[in-house]
């Protein structure tokens, strides 16, 4: 076949690192540790903001748990639409702007002033977050090579096409001595362009040549397509690249790797064409059911390839069995290979394989290489994996891994989206994952993750509760913990021996019939002679006498706590309120404060009671040490959405909270600007009049991951 003559087309920059950079979404900023997107109404399809039944907005990308792709809705803010995503983990995030309109059908939109950022996925923008864990895939500041795009005329299809190509440092065309050259294959779907925008293969040959791991060598990304891969390959790529560069054509300076269907093109030319590649990576790949290797054949690709190894995800890898019966097949036959092991916290995405490349990059045409094993901390790969089968679960199913796998039942059949609400993001906000449909149901896996998390099924913008939960039974969100990890071990459940009491008392009270959930310790003594002190613990507006025990995990944190002897033994006491009372003293004094009381050996002198509140609780718990001081001893307020009225020292009340008051905890989120302010101005008042007061503001939002941290924070202070 006729080869086109090759023309270099550009050059884009010197420095392959500023060549593949993102350019800023000029409706992303940064502020400390997050990233605002802030998008004008005008330019949103629906017109609309948030998340609803109706139209709305949001920002999907790979920002879920573990690189999951999830959702945030975009608030309205004046005359945009603002979502806040943080504080991220250095990385590098892909995402877009989705309009939900009135149907409930997607409308995909991105500034129409940014220039392309991903080839394959033109709606979506690119975001790179630095840290000295990536600083391997960052621009280097200095000493990079070069990237050109070569144009070829494909021997398959006639029409000009093109690769991507890098030099390292200080290549020229007259240099004598020929450089090995590297094929890097894109997966079905992706572009050759697709190794530098998401791969940040640039960056990373860069940062490889700088540091002297890389042996001086010249890269080439390409989409060989499916028509007829061998001869785009070798009668069209390879002899534009051989025209055009200075590159050997020694086999053991040639080499070829690929993702997907790229690394299945890689594996079928190795075992079809041994004399061809002597370096050979598969990433996420498998062999085609026509690769078949022989004895023979397993013979002649031990003699002339010097690298054939492999890499895969963990079990989201959509090719993670196909790696696994690849590496069988081709071991059986005789082949020598390595394995990198299992990636632990990614599937087959980009996280994933940029590793890889980083990893095959430094080893082809290095004989002096030593260590041929996986790179640390990858597993080993035992088995095929086999799902959870459809039908099988019905509650959230958790594997060994920390891997997540969701299911509903089929009565959402005739959905048109159905979405996990949850605290996925980073510093506790509300992400939605979406879940596929499978037959009449819908499922998703998620993982690795560990801690805890409270979510709910939300069925065309509408929230419904997991029908399959049967312990959480007053509110909308289940509770989803997974051992293993640190990220809250506060709120893990401990065996039955350390575990405290649980009770629900009914009464009426102030609020009509009402509830409210009791905590006892596990060696409560109803008969000690010494009464034990108590903690009246509120909800906030919306809530229920049950919020604290079922989405808050107050009890754990408080067994927990007791376990470590980081507590004194205590009765705690969360009652319920309705609407937003300006004042829930009558209800306390004259109803909650006598019920429990009665039932149990509580102490009735203030200096062993205190009281706190999140949200609405939190104002209900300022007001009542402002209105009603003398009665409690300790105080919690956990995000205050504000605060009515502060401490006037000239007044007898007044007098009496200094007097009484031993110490006043205050806590809130960062992201929660009314409620920072409202704990600000009670730290003002307090401490300008001696009150001893510790103020707490974390990265969160007003919601749960904030208060259980507060609650947790509280708790060993009292008593």
């Amino acid at each position: 076949m006729a080869v086109g003559l090759a023309v270099v087309s550009s050059i884009v920059i010197a420095s392959a690192s500023s060549a593949a950079a993102a350019v800023e979404d000029p409706w992303e900023s940064q502020s400390g540790i997050y990233h605002y997107f802030t998008v004008p109404k005008a330019d949103v399809p629906s017109h609309a903001c948030g998340n609803s039944t109706g139209a709305g907005t949001e920002l999907e990308g790979n920002i879920g748990p573990s690189g999951t792709w999830a959702a945030v809705g975009m608030d309205a803010s004046a005359s945009d639409c603002r979502a806040n995503i943080g504080p991220l983990e250095p990385g590098l995030y892909y995402y877009q702007y989705v309009s939900t309109m009135p149907d409930r059908s997607k409308v995909v939109f991105r500034n129409p002033d940014r220039p392309l950022d991903v080839t394959s996925h033109p709606d979506w923008n690119t975001l790179f977050v630095p840290g000295p864990e990536v600083a391997w895939m960052d621009d280097v500041a200095a000493g990079g090579g070069a990237l050109t795009e070569l144009a070829y005329t494909s021997p398959v299809s006639g029409a000009q096409s093109s690769v991507e190509v890098w030099t390292p440092p200080g290549y020229t065309t007259k240099a004598s001595k020929a450089l090995p050259v590297l094929y890097l294959l894109a997966d079905e779907g992706q572009s050759s362009r697709e190794w530098l925008e998401l791969g940040r293969a640039g960056q990373i040959l860069d940062n490889l040549a700088v540091d002297g791991d890389l042996a001086s060598m010249i890269v080439v990304m390409a989409d060989a397509g499916d028509a007829d891969f061998r001869s785009e390959l070798l009668d069209g790529i390879a002899p534009a690249v051989r025209a055009a560069y200075n590159v050997s054509s020694k086999v053991k300076q040639t080499g070829i790797a690929g993702i997907g269907r790229g690394a299945s093109q890689a594996l079928a030319l190795a075992a079809s064409e041994p004399g061809v590649f002597g370096a050979v990576g598969s990433l996420s790949g498998y062999l085609s059911d026509t690769t078949e290797v022989s004895a023979a054949q397993a013979r002649k690709i031990n003699a002339k390839t010097d690298l054939l190894r492999f890499y895969v995800g963990n079990t989201l890898d959509p090719h993670y069995n196909g790696t696994y019966d690849a590496i069988q097949a081709l071991q059986q036959a005789g082949v020598r290979l390595e394995f990198d092991g299992v990636h632990p916290e990614n599937g087959g995405v980009w996280d994933t394989w940029r590793e890889n490349l980083r990893d095959f990059a430094a080893r082809a045409f290095q004989p002096s290489v030593k260590d041929h094993g996986p790179s640390n901390g990858h597993l080993a790969q035992t088995a095929p994996y086999t799902p959870p089968a459809t039908g099988s679960i019905t509650t959230p199913h958790i594997d060994a891994d920390g891997m997540v796998t969701f299911e509903t039942g089929t009565q959402w059949a005739d959905a048109k989206d159905v979405v996990l609400w949850g605290d996925w993001a980073p510093n506790g906000q509300w992400f939605r994952i979406p879940l596929t449909k499978v037959g009449d149901r819908w499922r998703t896996t998620i993982g690795p993750i560990d801690g805890y998390y409270y979510w709910r099924y939300e069925v065309n913008g509408v929230g419904f509760h997991d029908p399959a939960d049967t312990t959480n039974v007053v509110n909308m969100e289940s509770q989803l913990f997974v051992p293993g990890g640190e990220r809250t071990p506060l709120l893990a459940d401990l065996p039955a021996d350390q575990t405290g009491a649980v009770t629900t008392l009914s009464y009426t009270g102030a609020f009509g019939a009402s509830k409210l959930k009791v905590w006892t310790p596990v060696d409560y003594d109803p008969n000690r002679p010494e009464a034990y002190p108590v903690l009246y613990l509120y909800h906030g507006f919306g809530q229920n006498y049950a919020s604290w025990t079922e989405i808050g995990r107050a009890a754990q944190i408080l067994d927990n706590l007791y376990a470590r002897g980081e507590i004194r033994p205590m009765v705690v006491v969360m009652p319920g309120y309705t609407g937003a009372p300006f004042d829930i003293w009558s209800d306390l004094s004259g109803n909650v404060m006598p019920l429990v009381s009665s039932q149990y050996n509580i102490s009735d002198d203030p200096s062993q009671r205190a009281m706190a509140g999140l949200s609405w609780g939190g104002f209900l718990t300022n007001g009542t040490m402002l209105n009603h001081p003398g009665n409690f001893a300790y105080f919690g307020m956990f995000s205050p959405p504000f605060t009515a009225a502060s401490l006037d020292p000239s007044t007898p009340a007044g007098q009496t909270v200094i007097a009484t008051t031993k110490s006043v905890t205050l806590f809130a989120g960062d992201v929660d600007t009314g409620a920072v302010s409202a704990i600000n101005g009670v730290e003002a008042n307090l401490t300008a009049n001696g009150i001893p007061t510790v103020k707490t503001v974390v990265p969160g939002p007003h919601g749960f991951d904030v208060w259980w941290q507060g609650l947790s924070d509280f708790l060993p202070r009292l008593f």
